[in-house]
C-alpha cells in the first residue's frame, strides 16, 4: 500500500464580482490499492459559521488547541476518485457553481489528472448536501457526468426527493432541501438506489452511517489485500469529531444520532486500522484513526 502526495497549482480564478483570487492549490493524495488507484481531489473549501461545528462552550479548549478561535471555519472539500481499470468512480461531485465561490473546483482538479467527465462510469453519493451533490448538473441542467450511472442510498434519495422535506427541515437548511429536490427530480430516472451492506460495485460495500443526514452512506473499498474506508461526512472534522466524538455537531441534522454513529465508526476504524478518506479532513483527507485515551486522534498520511 503506497501513499504519494502531489500539489497541483492552477491559475487564479475569479470569485463573483471580486478581484481575481491568488493561485489555488488543488492538493490531492493517492492510495495505490493493488491493481486499483484511489485519488482525492480538491473541490476547494467551504466558509461556515462556527455553529456548524458546535455551540457547546465545553468545546472551546479543544478548538483553541487546534488554533480555532474565530467565528468561522474553512473546511476543505475532498472528492474521492477510484479507478480499478474497469470502473472510474467518483464519490460525490462537489458544489458546482451555485453554492459558495470558494468551492466548486472539481473540474480543475480532474483536468490536472487528465480525467474527463465523460470518463466517469459511476457517480456515488454519500448524501445530498450541497457540497456533495450540487456539482452533478451543468449550467444547462444536464448531467455533468453524462456517461455515468448515478447511485445513492435508498433512504437518502427518498428523503431529499420528498417535497415534504422542505416543510420539515430546519430553516437554515431549506435551501439545501430545495437544491437537492431540484437536482434529484431531474436525475430521478437515472439514479440507482442501494441499501446498507450492499456491494454496489465490485469491492465497494455500502455502510449506513446516519445522523449527519437521515440516510448518509459511507463506503468500504477493497481491492486484493488493500482496503480503505470513505467516511463522507460521518466524521466531519479532524479536531472535535475525534477529541470529543460524543459531542453534538452543529452540521448534523440529527445531532444525537450523528454522535452515536461517529462514536461507533471511530471505534471500528481504530480497531480495523484502515486508511480513511474524509470529505472535510485536512491535507487531502487521507489518513488513519488512532485511539487517544478515551477519545481518538486523526493522523494524516502526508
Amino acid at each position: 500500500m503506497t501513499f504519494t502526495r502531489r500539489t497541483i497549482l492552477r491559475g487564479g480564478l475569479a470569485m463573483g464580482a471580486m478581484t481575481a483570487l491568488p493561485r489555488l492549490s488543488f492538493a490531492a493524495q493517492t492510495l495505490e490499492m493493488g491493481s486499483a488507484r484511489l485519488d482525492t481531489l480538491s473541490d476547494g473549501n467551504l466558509v461556515l459559521p462556527i455553529g456548524f461545528v458546535t455551540d457547546n462552550p465545553e468545546a472551546k479548549p479543544i478548538l483553541e488547541s487546534y488554533g480555532i478561535t474565530g467565528d468561522s471555519v474553512e473546511p476543505p472539500c475532498n472528492v474521492t476518485l477510484y479507478r480499478d481499470g474497469t470502473n472510474t468512480v467518483l464519490f460525490d461531485v462537489g458544489s458546482g457553481n451555485d453554492f459558495m465561490p470558494s468551492a466548486g473546483k472539481l473540474m480543475e482538479a480532474m483536468d490536472a489528472l487528465e480525467v474527463a467527465p465523460e470518463d466517469v462510469t459511476h457517480v456515488v453519493f454519500t448524501h445530498g448536501h450541497p457540497d456533495h451533490l450540487w456539482g452533478v448538473l451543468d449550467d444547462f441542467d444536464e448531467p455533468f457526468f453524462a456517461n455515468a450511472e448515478h447511485m445513492m442510498g435508498k433512504d437518502e434519495f427518498e428523503y431529499w426527493l420528498n417535497p415534504e422535506t422542505l416543510d420539515t427541515i430546519d430553516q437554515g437548511r431549506k435551501t439545501f432541501a430545495a437544491g437537492a429536490l431540484r437536482r434529484l427530480q431531474i436525475l430521478e430516472d437515472q439514479i440507482a438506489t442501494f441499501g446498507d451492506g450492499e456491494e454496489i460495485l465490485p469491492g465497494i460495500l455500502a455502510q449506513m452511517t446516519p445522523g449527519h443526514t437521515p440516510g448518509h452512506m459511507s463506503f468500504h473499498v477493497k481491492n486484493g489485500e488493500t482496503q480503505a474506508f470513505i467516511v463522507g461526512d460521518a466524521i466531519v472534522n479532524h479536531y472535535l469529531a475525534f477529541a470529543a466524538p460524543g459531542m453534538a455537531a452543529g452540521s448534523d441534522q440529527n445531532p444525537d444520532l450523528g454522535a452515536e454513529t461517529r462514536v461507533a465508526l471511530l471505534d471500528q476504524l481504530a480497531t480495523d486500522k484502515l486508511p480513511i478518506i474524509g470529505y472535510h479532513l485536512p491535507e487531502g483527507g487521507l489518513g488513519r484513526v488512532e485511539r487517544d485515551g478515551d477519545a481518538y486522534r486523526y493522523v494524516p498520511e502526508v
